[in-house]
């Protein structure tokens, strides 16, 4: 019996809340870009992660919901929308003929993030997740061109299934309402203290920039 998406929706925040106390700061650069995937994304207003909360903690909410609509809308797509379902299924297939196909099987925490750190100026990669998969991608061959009345169908059936995604996405919104409270308990309980560890550690280290103690040195500053 398929799950309701009140069941899902659940079993997800449960998922999450039971991956949030692994969860550490991150130390490595911040991002450059907005990961597009949680910037003013109406599922994490629902949820009660605002911008205060850090992005990691989003982002392995956000994706786990993102996959019961995707789900849901495969679902539709399969049963109404034949000529979109084909050129997925023909997209699949060419997506399997790929030898390397770095983006599949991660974890939600970081399904959907770049591939590749930011580059820094002057020091080049040698090379990058990205581009050993644009070379694999550039091996397989392209998916034959549709025809103008393919193509017109294909339009019409994915203004469907973005018009089904949306009102998935409202009855998951409604229902993650219900779940704000154990979330916003759960920040609190893992997520703020750490917050609160680092900004400590920091206000220490401006508070004494020369060492762990303070002190400058043992000698007296030169008479001016």
């Amino acid at each position: 019996m398929e799950r309701s998406i009140e069941t899902q929706v659940s079993q997800a925040v449960d998922a999450w809340l039971r991956w949030l106390p692994r969860w550490e700061p991150a130390t490595h650069r911040g991002r450059v870009a907005p990961c597009r995937r949680c910037i003013g994304s109406p599922v994490l207003s629902a949820a009660g992660l605002g911008a205060d909360v850090p992005h990691g903690v989003q982002h392995g909410l956000s994706t786990r919901v993102k996959t019961i609509i995707d789900h849901a809308v495969a679902d539709y797509t399969s049963l109404n929308l034949p000529t979109l379902q084909a050129e997925l299924d023909q997209q699949a297939a060419r997506n399997r003929a790929r030898s390397y196909r770095p983006t599949e099987g991660l974890d939600p925490e970081f399904e959907g993030l770049p591939l590749d750190p930011h580059p820094v100026p002057g020091a080049p990669f040698l090379f990058t997740i990205g581009g050993l998969a644009d070379e694999a991608d550039a091996d397989v061959p392209e998916l034959p061109p549709l025809s103008d009345e393919a193509k017109a169908a294909l339009r019409q059936e994915v203004g469907l299934a973005d018009d089904y995604a949306n009102m998935i996405g409202r009855e998951v919104c409604a229902v993650l309402l219900h779940h704000r409270l154990r979330i916003q308990a759960a920040v609190a309980q893992y997520v703020e203290p750490q917050i609160a560890a680092m900004l400590e550690e920091l206000t220490r280290s401006l508070d004494a920039p020369f060492g762990p103690t303070g002190d400058a040195g043992s000698e007296a500053p030169p008479e001016l």
